[in-house]
């Protein structure tokens, strides 16, 4: 198995038209999941790829398994909770790239998440363990799962991959962060957005935030810096890795996991960190220009075709 990874996925109620929630009269369903984007990317692109949670065993939860499943990805070890439900969550447009998301998942299946739903030896089985920080916020137990299989990955020689993915509305920032700096210790690949690296290390400088991630013990660090693209840095190398340009974004939601993907994409292919920064910028690309969180994600013939296209433009 190239990448594992776990964490909640929601069924998503995208409006039909912009403004406010309650003059909208219809919706579209789909799926919404950092960890299952970051699945459905990778399995696009040709990686074998298992993901599992935690799901009601309601409509709503099959259909989360239907779909992910439906994407060539093993969910052999998701868990059916009779008791909890599945997560929803609602987005409200406007006229602005960056939609509303208004989450309804207290006492959700995945929030019960914990140490029992981790296999230890399906985790040996993997390259890279891919974690995010909503893991570690949405619960204490799922939080104490997500650090036992951290630890597995690294005592067992598995990359762990990881995206901080801090979202204010699950945990406040001052006890968000002293989380995320306990699971960087873990870490070997991390994707930080600027914003996010601002909040954990309160540098302002992508530069500064990436030497603080390799001082606790990274590999590697991605600071995403939106259309600027990405900054690399390694003990051995760094880069800025130019973005690709969007003419009509359609929906941010994915970009940063589309990223991650894109990047693991290429440092399983042994590239170098410049080419696997330039994949992800493109994979992110790609997904803000279509309406869901991972319906944009391209295959990997689509993405080599837009990145020949974006070299010809250049």
């Amino acid at each position: 198995m190239d990448v594992i990874t776990f964490g909640e996925s929601m069924v998503l109620f995208s409006p039909t038209c912009n403004g406010p929630l309650r003059f909208v009269d219809t919706f579209t369903k789909g799926l919404a999941g950092a960890e299952s984007n970051v699945a459905i990317a990778l399995s696009r692109l040709g990686r074998s790829v298992g993901w599992f949670s935690r799901i009601g065993d309601d409509e709503f939860g099959r259909f989360i398994i239907n779909t992910i499943r439906g994407e060539g990805i093993d969910v052999s070890r998701v868990v059916v909770d009779g008791t909890n439900p599945t997560g929803i969550l609602f987005k409200e447009r406007f006229l602005k790239s960056n939609p509303n998301v208004y989450y309804y998942r207290s006492n959700s299946a995945a929030s019960f998440l914990s140490e029992n739903d981790i296999d230890e030896n399906y985790i040996k089985e993997a390259r890279i363990l891919h974690i995010t920080g909503i893991t570690l916020d949405i619960s204490k137990s799922a939080r104490e799962a997500a650090f036992k299989a951290m630890r597995i990955a690294k005592e067992n020689g598995v990359l762990v991959s990881f995206d901080p993915n801090i979202r204010l509305k699950l945990c406040k920032k001052e006890e968000a962060v002293p989380v995320i700096k306990e699971a960087l210790t873990l870490c070997d690949i991390v994707f930080p957005g600027i914003d996010e690296g601002k909040i954990i290390f309160k540098k302002d400088n992508e530069r500064d935030i990436a030497e603080e991630i390799l001082n606790l013990g990274a590999k590697v660090a991605a600071v995403k810096l939106g259309e600027k693209g990405c900054y690399i840095k390694s003990r051995y190398e760094e880069s800025y890795v130019e973005g690709f340009r969007i003419d009509r974004i359609e929906d941010t939601v994915g970009a940063g996991d589309g990223f991650a993907a894109g990047f693991l994409h290429g440092y399983l292919n042994n590239l170098l960190l410049s080419e696997c920064g330039r994949i992800a910028n493109a994979v992110g690309a790609m997904a803000i220009a279509v309406k869901g969180d991972m319906e944009g994600f391209p295959t990997l013939r689509q993405l080599d075709e837009f990145m020949k296209c974006s070299l010809i433009d250049r």
